[in-house]
């Protein structure tokens, strides 16, 4: 953990809102399987799983709409492709996934300090809240939000505003966890205090070069940053 100096008033958290992919779980493998399986049908090559990391993160639109021209599919609808993207993506979820080592543990620490929990990903709120059930996560969250759940989705701040108004939480004392230059800018644009973790997908950008007011090793490191806090 390499948190930044903070005077302690600065470090009193009364909720704490959690990204999931990249963040909580290693879902790469159902990125994986769901985009190449949707590009196999309309007749191209399957992505490298290195290229489907970089871009993850930003939605499922975004992943699609990217992969396309990527795949040399540039004139195929979109909207089509998305489609078959979510009927693939509704197979495979889970299936290749993992949660990643201290996520559990850095999430009972958040609640034994008293934190409400809310968990806010770009990903659409069903995959979201079954992949949550399926790793025995769900319980620890008052609230799950997915990037169909909002008017807009991270990196704009909303969603971030919107989480916190359902924790009943002020942003000043909210912290939010993620592991990319997304969850960073929606934070710190709705006014919370961000934790990256460094293991997650950050497109390519190293996550030391994401401004943050803590960077993470593991979400189990939140027990000795909020031993100090609350």
């Amino acid at each position: 953990m390499n948190p930044t100096p903070q005077p302690p008033s600065a470090l009193r958290y009364d909720a704490a809102i959690v990204d999931l992919d990249g963040t909580m779980v290693d879902t790469l493998g159902d990125f994986e399987q769901a985009l190449g399986a949707m590009l196999v049908e309309l007749g191209a090559q399957p992505l490298p799983r290195a290229q489907v990391m970089l871009l993850v993160g930003k939605g499922s639109e975004h992943l699609v709409h990217s992969a396309l021209p990527l795949a040399g599919l540039a004139g195929h609808d979109p909207a089509d492709a998305l489609a078959r993207y979510f009927r693939h993506y509704a197979l495979v979820n889970g299936l290749h996934s993992a949660v990643f080592p201290g996520v559990p543990e850095g999430l009972q620490a958040l609640r034994d300090a008293g934190l409400r929990l809310a968990c806010l990903t770009n990903k659409p709120l069903a995959f979201a809240r079954a992949l949550l059930e399926a790793n025995g996560l769900a319980h620890h969250f008052e609230h799950i939000f997915g990037g169909d759940s909002f008017a807009a989705k991270k990196p704009d701040p909303l969603p971030v505003r919107e989480t916190c108004r359902a924790l009943g939480s002020v942003p000043e004392r909210t912290l939010a966890i993620g592991d990319s230059r997304n969850d960073a800018l929606a934070a710190s644009g709705a006014g919370c205090a961000v934790a990256l973790v460094g293991y997650g997908y950050n497109h390519g950008e190293p996550i030391e070069q994401v401004p943050a007011d803590f960077h993470l090793d593991s979400l189990e490191d939140l027990a000795a940053l909020l031993a100090r806090a609350n």
